[in-house]
């Protein structure tokens, strides 16, 4: 089933890059969160994306930050805006800084001085017992304190930050969402569950009955191949159903984590398989999770 959106289908969650700019995607393959990925060391520019998601459906799209060296972040962003420019692609930019560091603030305020696409920040939180799924350097980051008034700073930047973890790391979310009601906290990849047993999915589904009673909280609907490393339709179902649930679709969004997900799908495959699990929805939450919630999220 395909549906008629009219202003068009928004992808919340993508990248583009230049292999050259990326560190992690040069040198030895190490172990991943998303497996082997030597398809993807290539570069991946806006024309290659555009062509793929506009034969979808897809008008507008997030670029989300793609791991460029933190000294380079600036960079980053100077690059996109040149992009931007050229292609008509990306519609916002997420950077990224480092946000334990006492001058990132300065370092957020060069990058919005360059280009008014940015509407926040994301630095991954995610900490896993399992050494290939760990990007922080310790679960409770999210309490350190110079992070913390890095976060308070993107209020008056008029940012978001986008929230990567892990179930067992939510409630210190939803803490810090709370504690920071003037910060919209967009949630990665709707809190990666691991796993499908009654276990993982009922640790993911305490978590995010938490994370949902903060109302600055909302939720990407992607990624959901990370660690299955296919399009598995049961799990989306699960995944969106609950999302729906307990966030409502004012506050749920879908993306396509591209060209990550391309290492397992195409993306007409990748957005069918979303639009026929959310085909028995109403219209109106059709149309907030292609459209309307991302549109208002990042000003669009």
């Amino acid at each position: 089933m395909t549906f008629s959106l009219s202003h068009g289908i928004v992808d919340s969650h993508h990248h583009i890059w230049r292999a050259a700019d990326l560190p992690w995607l040069q040198g030895e393959m190490v172990p991943r969160i998303f497996g082997p990925y030597e398809p993807i060391r290539r570069d991946y520019l806006a024309p290659e994306y555009a062509a793929e998601a506009t034969a979808c459906g897809i008008t507008l799209a997030v670029y989300v930050q793609a791991n460029w060296p933190l000294d380079r972040c600036v960079d980053e962003v100077r690059w996109l805006r040149d992009v931007r420019a050229e292609t008509g692609w990306p519609a916002a930019v997420v950077g990224s800084a480092d946000l334990f560091d006492e001058g990132a603030v300065e370092v957020m305020r060069r990058q919005a001085a360059i280009t008014p696409l940015v509407r926040g920040t994301r630095l991954q939180l995610h900490w896993h017992e399992r050494p290939e799924f760990r990007f922080a350097s310790a679960p409770d980051r999210m309490k350190d304190p110079v992070f913390r008034r890095n976060i308070a700073a993107l209020a008056d930047l008029g940012w978001l930050f986008e929230l990567q973890v892990f179930p067992a790391q939510m409630a210190d979310a939803a803490a810090l969402a709370e504690d920071f009601p003037g910060v919209t906290f967009v949630l990665v990849h709707a809190g990666m569950p691991v796993g499908s047993g009654p276990a993982a999915i009922g640790e993911w589904t305490r978590g995010m009955r938490l994370l949902a009673e903060q109302p600055n909280v909302v939720v990407k609907l992607t990624g959901q191949g990370t660690f299955v490393h296919r399009v598995d339709r049961p799990l989306i179902e699960k995944v969106t159903a609950t999302c729906l649930d307990l966030f409502g679709s004012r506050r749920c969004m879908w993306g396509s984590n591209f060209p990550i997900e391309k290492l397992w799908t195409d993306l007409a495959t990748l957005v069918s398989t979303w639009q026929n699990v959310l085909s028995g929805r109403s219209a109106e939450e059709v149309r907030d999770v292609f459209t309307a919630t991302a549109t208002r999220v990042y000003r669009l």
